[in-house]
Order: structure tokens, then C-alpha cells, then sequence
């Protein structure tokens, strides 16, 4: 007799852990648990043949639902783009992911009896918490093929405010250019899950 479950999405990835994920459902979850599973393939070439909209559909599924099982996946770098054909240098799908839920990434041990710990006298887990919104995820960047100037220019939607532009630096050679944001909503967000889930364990927090 299995457990009855509720909705989890399931989130294939790229490479061996697409084969280890099938083995650990196939082995230890499917036999014993009955769950409603969403599925989608983030695999590299799967979110080539889609633009990437699986990646945002794949997203608000999970707002829907509220579980998903995220395997590896692949971010293309140049070689990548290559190797596989691809239409472009596509986002990290982790990025596109939390961007869309407004998350915070917390990273905590799983604990067992079992599995021998290499420190022994470690009880207590230490978990990381990471504003994932914006910032690099959703960088704007650009090879810069010569000398020149690079600026950057914020201009108000409301017509009585006055535009603000800084001249960020001054090229004499080829270079590379990144800007980044973030907004005060999300650093609020982050700030509060991060005292939320320090409360819910009865964990000291550190910044």
C-alpha cells in the first residue's frame, strides 16, 4: 500500500542526473509514495526547442502547486552553445526560476543517523541563505570591442522626476561590461524569510 501524496512538480535536468534522478524515483519514491506529478524537461535541449518557455511555465507551476524537484542543469557558456547548437547563450534556469518565485535559496544538510559525519561532533546544521533575485541572474552584459565610454542612465517613468546618469568608466581598450539591480521589495522579501525561517527552527541568525 503506497502513501498517498500530493502535487510535486518534477523538474528533469541535464546529463548523469537525469539517469541517477530516474533511479532514485524509480527505486526509493514511486513504489512506496502516490503522487500527482507535473512534469518538464529543463534539459538543455528541450529549453533550445522552446525558447525557454518551459523554464517559465516549469516556474509558475511550482507557484501552483508549491513542490518541485529541481535535477542539475546545465547554463550554457560559449563552448556549451556550441557543443549543443543552440540558439543562444540561454539564462541559468535556477535564475529564471527564482526570479518568478521571488525566493530566497536556503542550503541545509540533510542529516541521517546513518551516514557517518565527517565531523563527528557537528549536531547542529548551518544553513546558508541567498537573496537569489536579480542581481547577476538577471544581468545585463556585453563585450566591449574598443575604446569608449560606458555609462549607465536611469530615466523616470514620472516626468517631474530628473533622470540620473553616471559615466561608469572610460575605455582605452576591448573589455567586458555587466550591470546589475535590485529592488527594495526583494531585499525586504529576503530580510524576512530569512528572520521567518530562523524563528521556525529557533535558530540564532547572522549576517
Amino acid at each position: 500500500m503506497k502513501i498517498k501524496g500530493g502535487a510535486v512538480v518534477e523538474i528533469q535536468g541535464d546529463e548523469m542526473t537525469r539517469i541517477i534522478w530516474d533511479l532514485i524515483k524509480e527505486k526509493l519514491i514511486l513504489p512506496f509514495v502516490d503522487l500527482d506529478i507535473h512534469f518538464f524537461d529543463l534539459g538543455i535541449q528541450n529549453r533550445d526547442a522552446t525558447n525557454d518557455q518551459v523554464t517559465v511555465d516549469c516556474a509558475y507551476a511550482i507557484m501552483q502547486h508549491n513542490v518541485g524537484i529541481k535535477c542539475a542543469t546545465i547554463t550554457p557558456d560559449e563552448q556549451r552553445v556550441s557543443e549543443f547548437g543552440l540558439k543562444q547563450m540561454w539564462r541559468s534556469p535556477n535564475g529564471t526560476i527564482r526570479n518568478i518565485l521571488g525566493g530566497t535559496v536556503f542550503r541545509e544538510a540533510i542529516i541521517c543517523r546513518n551516514v557517518p559525519r565527517l565531523v563527528p561532533g557537528w549536531s547542529k546544521s548551518i544553513v546558508i541563505g541567498r537573496h537569489a533575485f536579480g542581481d547577476q541572474y538577471k544581468a545585463t552584459d556585453f563585450v566591449v570591442p574598443g575604446p569608449g565610454k560606458l555609462e549607465i542612465k536611469w530615466t523616470p517613468d514620472v516626468p517631474d522626476q530628473a533622470p540620473i546618469q553616471h559615466q561608469v568608466f572610460h575605455f582605452t581598450n576591448p573589455g567586458v561590461a555587466l550591470a546589475m539591480y535590485n529592488t527594495d521589495a526583494s531585499i525586504k522579501d529576503f530580510a524576512h524569510s530569512s528572520f521567518r525561517l530562523a524563528l521556525d527552527k529557533k535558530w540564532p541568525l547572522y549576517l
